[in-house]
């Protein structure tokens, strides 16, 4: 039991950065999962914000048939589950004060969530600025943070709470990445670890957020667009 998040909380301690690949089931590419499995990929995050022709079981099935490496439902809402994957992101919202996705939609999933037996990593999902209106704010109807007390306090709160992570995530395609000084400031506060992605299209720019303090980097759009990127990222990572 709670396999993966073990994995996780030992990189965490013996502070070895990860990198998890982002994949979007509508616009999944095969071929980068061929690539992963020669890279020092550590996980897999399949899901969406909103999902139109893209199915997570079919996605998911494709990626455990082809790699070892483990998928990480990262769900958009309570129907993006399936038994198939090794864990889940249970995500709250806390950026936001949507009911909706601070507690309700995790009303809806958690029966799902207990039948598939699935490992279940709560995780304090905290969207900031990045610049672009991303589908989260707008499938949400939340806004993001960019008040760095604010989001340092909300991280302190989520961890008292008793999440297991924080996942700063400055959106998909994000013009700016989640600014590395506060990084470092979430990770001062916080004793649990620190998942960060959105605008991570450059190895520098990855680099730069792996020195910062995140534990995990979750990389998606960028490689929708150069799949060869994440060879040069691999070079950061050990496995």
């Amino acid at each position: 039991m709670n396999t993966i998040y073990r994995k996780i909380s030992g990189s965490y301690k013996k502070n070895q950065p990860q990198l998890a690949v982002l994949i979007d089931p509508d616009k999944f590419n095969p071929e980068l999962i061929k690539l992963a499995n020669t890279c020092n990929v550590h996980y897999f995050f399949v899901g969406g914000s909103k999902l139109t022709n893209g199915n997570i079981e079919k996605t998911t099935s494709i990626i455990k048939k082809h790699s070892k490496i483990p998928v990480i439902i990262f769900p958009g809402d309570e129907k993006q589950l399936s038994a198939k994957a090794d864990a889940v992101l249970f995500l709250s919202l806390l950026s936001g004060r949507n009911p909706e996705y601070l507690i309700g939609k995790q009303v809806l999933a958690a029966p799902f969530i207990k039948q598939m037996k699935l490992e279940c990593i709560s995780t304090a999902y905290i969207l900031v600025e990045g610049n672009k209106k991303s589908t989260t704010q707008k499938v949400t109807n939340t806004k993001p943070l960019s008040n760095t007390k604010t989001i340092i306090h909300t991280a302190i709160a989520a961890e008292l709470l008793g999440f297991k992570t924080i996942y700063l995530e400055a959106g998909s395609g994000a013009k700016k990445t989640v600014n590395t000084l506060l990084i470092k400031k979430v990770k001062q506060h916080i004793s649990i670890p620190l998942i960060v992605g959105g605008g991570i299209d450059s190895v520098s720019k990855a680099r730069q957020s792996i020195i910062s303090g995140a534990d995990i980097l979750v990389v998606g759009n960028a490689l929708e667009k150069d799949i060869h990127l994440l060879t040069q990222l691999s070079s950061l990572f050990k496995k």
